[in-house]
């Protein structure tokens, strides 16, 4: 009974920390009819800021980091990525309503990383006073490319053995039906989801951010500029993404109420995982209480930048009422509020 007592305390304690209040504020405002706005530029302006600022701390760290003490965390990353699309496509993808792409393309967006849930996950640490590694952020390519790659593969390959016809598609993918099945040129698909979601604005700009902090020495505009800016960037940040989690809830009344579960659910169970590999990150290599929480905020996170575009570009099919209703209206508030639960379990397995 203690240790419940001690998670809900702490849950709460967290529920009124700027992060959440701003998140809550913003939903509340669009259930009110309220016409507040944030102009789509300025927007994508604070995200760009606040990815650069993730990678930039990130590559800084890296340059004193030692080589296995990121290795583990980064394999362990991989893993919880294909990992979480995998059992997408064994559950979701299989249910009656659902279509095997749009669960997959679905799984994909809950594999995939949100930044600013991660940054979220961030500040309410520091708030805590609970340390994590600097690097942390060097892991948000890794789960969130694996995660991509995996959806858009299994998706193709569902279609193409649905179909039972050769498929060309845009030169990444060929497929030849024969005796032996469907041999699959999964090579040059690989290589094209990969380019094309490193090209996306929020991988560019963390890759840009980690290169430049781990090769030039940013720490002086980082200190001076992007430190400072940061909290108060993700405040308006948050009440963005309230408003806009509130707004996209109609558009999941156009598909199966069975995302409305999953978009619930998913992110309690792809949290835990996240946090069991994160306890074995910290067994074998010391990984921080801090880093097995944040490792398990971005497994229960779903990509609200870099996903949707990518997913829209390479399975052009799939319904994205679907995919990013259930991510925005449910998955991100759902995964922004379960962090005090990691924060709280964390201390409990670990510090505690």
């Amino acid at each position: 009974m203690d240790v419940i007592w001690t998670i809900i305390s702490s849950f709460l304690e967290q529920l009124q920390k700027p992060t959440l209040s701003f998140l809550i504020a913003g939903m509340v405002l669009a259930a009110l009819g309220s016409k507040f706005e944030i102009p789509a530029p300025v927007y994508q302006f604070i995200v760009i800021l606040l990815l650069l600022k993730v990678g930039l701390g990130a590559g800084i760290a890296i340059r004193e980091a030692e080589p296995m003490t990121l290795i583990v965390p980064a394999l362990g990353a991989v893993v919880v990525g294909v990992l979480i699309v995998w059992l997408g496509g064994l559950t979701l993808a299989r249910l009656r309503g659902v279509s095997q792409v749009d669960g997959l393309a679905t799984a994909g967006l809950f594999g995939a990383v949100s930044a600013s849930t991660l940054a979220a996950g961030m500040v309410m640490l520091d708030d805590s006073g609970q340390e994590y590694e600097a690097y942390i952020g060097a892991l948000y390519p890794f789960m969130d490319i694996a995660a991509l790659v995996t959806a858009i593969l299994l998706a193709r390959l569902a279609a193409a053995r649905n179909s039972g016809l050769a498929v060309q598609g845009g030169g990444a993918l060929a497929l030849h039906a024969g005796q032996g099945g469907v041999a699959v040129e999964q090579g040059s698909l690989v290589r094209h989801i990969l380019v094309d979601t490193c090209r996306s604005p929020a991988i560019s700009a963390m890759l840009a951010g980690l290169a430049i902090g781990f090769l030039a020495r940013p720490d002086v505009v980082y200190h001076s500029f992007y430190e400072p800016l940061f909290r108060g960037l993700l405040s308006i940040l948050m009440m963005i993404m309230g408003m806009e989690a509130w707004s996209r809830l109609s558009a999941l009344r156009k598909v199966a109420h069975v995302y409305v579960f999953y978009g619930l659910t998913a992110p309690l169970i792809h949290g835990f995982i996240g946090f069991g590999v994160g306890m074995a990150a910290h067994h074998l290599t010391g990984f921080s209480a801090g880093g097995v929480v944040l490792l398990a905020v971005m497994a229960s996170s779903s990509s609200d930048i870099s996903g949707p575009p990518t997913l829209r570009a390479a399975l052009p099919e799939a319904n994205s009422s679907a995919y990013v209703g259930t991510s925005t209206a449910l998955g991100t508030p759902t995964a922004i509020l379960l962090i005090p639960l990691w924060i709280a379990l964390a201390e409990l397995v670990i510090s505690g």
